[in-house]
């Protein structure tokens, strides 16, 4: 599966400067995966993950190969989201395309501006918190008209329509109220009737609070002060020097590692929003090792080995015998397959074993 992140923000708060920071990363890797069609306001980039280096090392030894397989990462999809502005729920600006590309993702991405810098104009934007709520009151506005135009069952025995309507008017009264659809408690029956209206304060959301180089070193600090601010919990928000990210893409990798050590951070803004999100949602990845690739796959946390092997292919999960399964460290610290084997490291999973995070799978199918 992959992740989608819709990216919005009002004028001048360093949402155009972050997205081309994506598609320049996108560009410094996208000779891993030829599959990924690009277009102009479309990004898709690699989820960081050290362990497919130490894998295809590991595959190249063991394995006696020339050259090392190539590493093929998972990946997230992020969707520059144009044209908010204040009255985009009446169709403003580019309101109606805004709200039908938003409806789509995973993850909606707030950025808001919280640096000066006297040559870019502050137009739209008063300050973080502001920018935050001028957002949700876009999106607020757009459920209740979604909400208003359902019509009301009436007089009905119907036990659908009567449970629809009792989760419509719930979360009208909550919205109006200036409650996002994602804080109104639903049962699980309930959830069920609220997916079919795909109200956009559903979404689960992160905040990207744009801050200077110099901020940048107390980032924890900020995330932490802002997160109580407006009200939401600490991991939805990412402290990011929209600049810096722009920058950084331009050096070697070794040159990367110096810049944000001069800066005194340890990972890149854009790779701590990808694992942000990743969390939110409840993903992981598990990888696979072989001659022809090493590779990281994308699924929801809890899934069933058979479920997890129909990302490889459809006809997977169909065919499935049994997962060998082995954690990374020890796939590397054991020399490969035939090592962890020999030491009786790899386990022999059925279909209902869940799938965890980093562990190394091969997936033995019938014929």
């Amino acid at each position: 599966m992959n992740l989608s992140v819709g990216i919005v923000g009002l004028p001048n708060v360093g949402k155009s400067t972050l997205f081309n920071a994506l598609l320049k990363r996108q560009q410094a890797y996208v000779a891993n995966f030829p599959f990924a069609t690009i277009e102009p306001n479309i990004g898709i980039v690699p989820v960081p993950d050290a362990r497919l280096g130490r894998l295809a090392e590991v595959v190249k030894e063991s394995e006696s190969l020339d050259q090392l397989p190539p590493e093929v990462p998972a990946t997230v999809e992020f969707i520059d989201i144009a044209g908010l502005i204040s009255g985009a729920h009446k169709g403003e600006g580019l309101g109606n395309k805004f709200l039908s590309h938003i409806r789509e993702v995973d993850v909606i991405c707030h950025v808001v501006r919280a640096f000066s810098d006297p040559d870019v104009v502050k137009e739209g934007t008063v300050d973080p918190k502001t920018d935050f709520e001028t957002i949700e009151t876009e999106l607020k506005l757009a459920d209740l008209q979604t909400l208003e135009k359902q019509k009301d069952p009436g007089n009905t025995s119907d036990r659908e329509l009567l449970g629809w309507w009792k989760v419509v008017t719930k979360l009208k009264e909550a919205i109006s109220q200036g409650i996002p659809a994602r804080e109104v408690e639903l049962s699980d029956e309930e959830q069920k009737y609220a997916k079919q209206l795909s109200l956009l304060t559903s979404k689960p959301i992160l905040i990207c609070l744009n801050v200077s180089e110099e901020d940048l070193r107390e980032g924890n600090k900020l995330e932490l002060a802002f997160a109580k601010e407006i009200g939401v919990h600490p991991s939805q928000i990412v402290a990011v020097s929209a600049k810096i990210e722009f920058e950084l893409y331009s050096l070697s990798d070794s040159d990367q590692r110096e810049y944000l050590e001069d800066l005194g951070i340890k990972e890149a803004g854009l790779e701590r929003l990808i694992q942000k999100a990743f969390k939110m949602l409840g993903l992981i990845t598990f990888l696979t090792a072989g001659e022809k690739e090493v590779r990281a796959w994308t699924i929801p946390s809890g899934t069933p080995a058979v479920r997890a092997s129909s990302v490889i292919h459809t006809d997977f999960e169909k065919k499935f015998i049994k997962a060998d399964v082995v954690k990374s460290d020890e796939f590397v610290a054991l020399g490969g397959w035939k090592n962890a084997r020999e030491k009786g490291r790899v386990r022999s999973e059925g279909k209902e074993y869940e799938i965890k995070d980093g562990d190394v799978v091969e997936f033995k199918i019938s014929p």
